[in-house]
């Protein structure tokens, strides 16, 4: 019974011969995640504190303006890709070819939508206009991650962390000359440019590097109609989440000043550092979720989800508790005394980890249980309540206003909405519980 058993697992491991490239392929995409988020702290502060706080919030301010038209560069469409390639790879270059040009238009679109706004809301700041202007451009090169959705279909994920982060250290190094030779601050944006195009570059050359030829690309409306068909929702789902994560920034600066970016900026940044470690672990743990669910083995099944909720919940308050006290010597220590007031901000902003946590591990559940379609209403319904928090609050408390929406509408986005719909009742019972370490 025993040598019976072992060799079902055997054979379970050789009829997935993917095994050991998806174990690579996931250590590639965690090693890109910890060497752009330390490059990017570092050098981040250096220039926040070069540019200074005003400057700086003009920076985020334009950078978040843009961000919120991104979904419409981006179409929603590159896990459906990933998707269609798999299921039919001879059809690959008529579908890398129609996605390459549906990104291109989105991205055209996106642009003129942020450069047109742009002109009406900053009619007083052309070098607000100027630094959107040059970051919507940078959108164009998005149309090439259509090699990234390639590389992802065939797991090999590790081409694009090259192609990305040699673009990425190279713009590092841009950067600290810029910082050194004291550079005005649309120099800064211009890195960034540089960054999508020397990616994109990068992605092209490591494609034909593969002996692949953008030249086979073809465009065919069918493939259009077809996968457009099925990213609307993903696209409005793609908006909900970016005004979730964005639109504080942007609120601030035009409700208050960029100043008031400036320094609610560098308490975000500090505070979203750490939102990579849910998204590892549940990359992780998700499998052996969704196992449990396919075997019908209700108490592995949420034992397992169980104790997922409770190793982030643990991991967020860890991480939450120390960085609210120290919070005010963190910001002094890396920002300067200019950026004093980020503390405070910092010490409340640190609280939107703890469901931002919850959230990410409720993703394996919505899956297992077939309710991805009730995640877009949490986080369309966590959006409005995070602007309409920021409308009501940031008049009075500025950046200290915009962190007690975002904590707010998180809770509400992540686990209390939950509570509201019948399906989900037993999972926000869980997130609950989790909190009673």
């Amino acid at each position: 019974m025993l040598n019976k058993l072992k060799f079902k697992k055997l054979s379970f491991f050789k009829s997935r011969k993917d095994l050991a490239a998806i174990i690579v392929n996931t250590g590639w995409l965690f090693a890109d995640r910890i060497l752009r988020m330390g490059g990017s702290l570092i050098v981040g502060v250096w220039v926040a504190r070069y540019l200074g706080v005003h400057n700086y919030g003009l920076f985020n301010y334009s950078s978040a303006f843009v961000a919120l038209f991104s979904p419409i560069a981006s179409l929603g469409l590159d896990r459906l890709v990933v998707r269609s390639v798999v299921n039919d790879l001879s059809a690959k270059d008529n579908i890398l070819g129609t996605t390459f040009w549906l990104k291109l238009i989105g991205a055209f679109l996106s642009s003129l939508l942020a450069i047109g706004l742009a002109l009406l809301l900053n009619e007083n700041q052309p070098q607000a206009f100027w630094l959107v202007v040059i970051f919507s451009s940078a959108s164009m090169f998005q149309a090439f991650d259509t090699i990234d959705i390639w590389f992802q279909s065939q797991v090999q994920s590790k081409y694009t962390v090259i192609g990305k982060n040699t673009a990425f250290f190279l713009t590092i190094l841009l950067r600290i000359t810029l910082v050194i030779t004291k550079s005005p601050l649309l120099s800064f944006a211009w890195a960034s440019f540089a960054e999508s195009a020397i990616g994109a570059l990068g992605l092209v050359v490591l494609y034909n590097f593969k002996h692949h030829s953008l030249h086979s690309w073809r465009w065919k409306f069918a493939v259009a109609k077809s996968l457009l068909r099925e990213s609307w929702p993903l696209i409005f789902s793609g908006l909900s989440i970016v005004v979730y994560m964005k639109i504080d920034q942007v609120m601030l600066g035009q409700m208050v000043g960029q100043e008031a970016v400036g320094v609610y900026s560098a308490a975000a940044r500090m505070s979203e550092v750490w939102y990579f470690i849910p998204t590892t672990i549940v990359s992780s743990s998700a499998p052996a979720i969704y196992a449990a669910k396919k075997a019908a083995n209700e108490n592995l099944y949420y034992g397992r989800i169980k104790k997922l909720l409770r190793l982030l919940t643990l991991t967020s308050i860890s991480i939450a508790i120390p960085m609210t006290f120290l919070s005010g010597k963190i910001i002094t220590v890396l920002f300067g005394n200019s950026y004093t007031e980020a503390g405070t901000i910092l010490s409340i902003h640190i609280w939107a980890s703890l469901f931002v946590f919850l959230g990410v591990a409720s993703g394996p559940w919505f899956l297992a249980e077939g309710l991805s379609h009730l995640s877009m209403y949490r986080t369309l319904a966590g959006a409005i309540t995070n602007i309409v928090l920021n409308i009501i609050l940031i008049p009075r408390y500025s950046g200290v206003g915009a962190a007690i929406a975002t904590v707010i509408s998180y809770a509400v986005g992540s686990c209390l909405l939950n509570a509201t719909h019948p399906k989900t009742k037993k999972f926000f019972l869980l997130q609950v519980k989790s909190l009673f370490l």
